[in-house]
């Protein structure tokens, strides 16, 4: 494996590290949410005890939501491990431009790996969808700056 391959690998586990830290975090509040739930009994002032229920509703979904979010990207993550080299930008490839390097994975925001700056985002977030499907050498303009790709790995 070389370098390359390494710091992939590495921003692979990045984001799967990120991953499960966000599942483990809404399945914690989830629990939270219902235990809080079953545990509230009906008080004499009801309205009180109704607008209560329904926050406390409006939390679960909230969580379940977010969970179903975070289990979303983790199949995705699972599906770039095998993720082959390409000579066009696609999920998984690695991305070196004359602004920054991109990881197209997950939206992870920034991560230090080797002492590089990489940005993991997801091939539909905004500037992902920029890159997908440009080879070396093209350039794009994203928030008033000029990209060109330098590699693709």
């Amino acid at each position: 494996m070389d370098n390359m391959e390494g710091l992939k690998a590495k921003l692979y586990q990045s984001c799967m590290d990120f991953i499960m830290q966000r599942i483990n975090t809404a399945e914690t509040a989830l629990e939270q949410a219902q235990e809080a739930s079953n545990d509230d009994t009906k008080s004499s002032a009801g309205d009180k005890f109704e607008t209560t229920r329904e926050m406390m509703q409006q939390d679960i979904g909230r969580n379940k939501s977010l969970l179903m979010d975070a289990k979303q990207n983790l199949a995705l993550l699972s599906s770039l491990e095998e993720a082959v080299h390409s000579d066009v930008v696609r999920n998984g490839a690695l991305v070196y431009t004359s602004n920054g390097i991109f990881y197209i994975s997950i939206s992870a925001g920034q991560l230090k790996v080797d002492d590089q700056q990489v940005f993991a985002i997801s091939a539909v977030s905004p500037i992902g969808q920029l890159l997908v499907g440009k080879k070396v050498g093209e350039s794009f303009s994203f928030n008033k700056n000029e990209y060109t790709i330098k590699k693709i790995d």
